[in-house]
């Protein structure tokens, strides 16, 4: 009996090789696959912020991330004092989980597919996320619009940020990127991407 190799690409790389690619070379005039923009990594963070002295909160907002992003986030500290935030040299500010590869492709075709849809009243992204070398940020305000956090689960409600990091040269090209892998943005009329 032979065993068949199992196909460990994920659904969106596999769209991104065989469609997405023709597309953005159609749209933005490049013949070289090699010069396209790509993503290149997924950086979710929570800043802990008011909630630094208390435990419960960092527990919490350590498991949604976990949970979100399929692996333990990594804990952000002070690199110095800052008086007028009550913030000491080593003290925990934050937490943070990087995606690459698979694991980064598997969470941008569920964000753009199912988390985004579920948002109440939602129509569309807004283009001022992204910054001018192409990259997106956005700020999701309740992590219960995940599938994996049940609202049994989420005791404390906080946002998040999501940063998409691509190797675009310029906001027009990140947002044909974005736009690519299935992220709906507001129709924004006779407006430069580009500033």
């Amino acid at each position: 009996m032979t065993r068949q190799r199992k196909n460990n690409m994920s659904r969106l790389k596999e769209i991104y090789n065989k469609k997405i690619i023709a597309d953005l070379k159609n749209e933005l005039g490049i013949s070289n696959i090699f010069a396209l923009p790509k993503l290149t990594k997924v950086v979710i963070n929570i800043g802990t912020g008011q909630n630094k002295t208390n435990p419960k909160f960092s527990q919490a907002a350590s498991e949604t991330l976990a949970a979100i992003a399929g692996q333990k986030p990594a804990v952000r500290k002070a690199k110095k004092a800052i008086a007028g935030f009550k913030t000491r040299e080593g003290d925990q500010v934050g937490l943070i989980v990087t995606l690459r590869g698979n694991k980064m492709y598997d969470f941008t075709d569920k964000l753009a597919n199912i988390v985004l849809p579920r948002l109440r009243d939602f129509r569309g992204l807004d283009i001022k996320g992204f910054d001018k070398n192409g990259n997106y940020t956005l700020g999701i305000s309740e992590q219960i619009i995940f599938p994996e956090i049940t609202h049994e689960k989420a005791e404390i409600i906080h946002g998040l940020s999501i940063s998409f990091v691509t190797t675009a040269r310029d906001a027009k090209e990140g947002h044909a990127l974005m736009k690519a892998l299935g992220f709906p943005f507001k129709k924004v009329e006779g407006k430069d991407i580009n500033g």
